[in-house]
């Protein structure tokens, strides 16, 4: 097994990275969690994509945006990691890579997520932060996170 870790701003993404990182979204986000929403949604072209790989698959992925693209503070969202490789590390190696993405990209260390609630604790030992109340996205609940 071989791991590789990537940053890519949209610009860098091959049409064959494009497809399968939307392929693995639409799996989880669309099919597994039974959610009619747009994941196209015309923001991947301002994000850097954060995604590893093993043995040349996409196994775990996330978007991130600097300070005011998409909240007031950096932010990271769409983050997945394929059914096949959950309870494998590969989600917490995908937020710390994003978070020292951030650091470097963007000099701060201040992230802002809109997180769905049954991961409030997975976020949690990445010292992310409840902020406010829940709330539907998607039908789905979610929470405000920062650190």
């Amino acid at each position: 097994m071989k791991i590789e870790f990537f940053n890519k701003a949209y610009s860098e993404l091959s049409k064959d990275e494009l497809y399968e990182i939307l392929q693995l979204r639409a799996q989880v986000f669309v099919v597994e969690q039974d959610c009619v929403y747009q994941d196209v949604d015309g923001k991947d072209s301002i994000a850097n994509h954060i995604f590893i790989k093993e043995d040349e698959i996409i196994i775990g992925y996330a978007r991130i945006f600097g300070p005011g693209d998409y909240f007031k503070y950096a932010s990271i969202g769409r983050v997945v990691v394929h059914p096949d490789h959950r309870g494998q590390n590969s989600g917490n190696i995908v937020i710390n890579l994003c978070v020292k993405a951030i650091y470097d990209l963007y000099g701060t260390e201040d992230v802002q997520i809109s997180a769905q609630n049954h991961l409030k604790k997975f976020y949690e030992r990445h010292g992310f932060e409840k902020r406010g109340k829940i709330y539907l996205e998607d039908g789905i609940k979610h929470i405000s996170m920062k650190i």
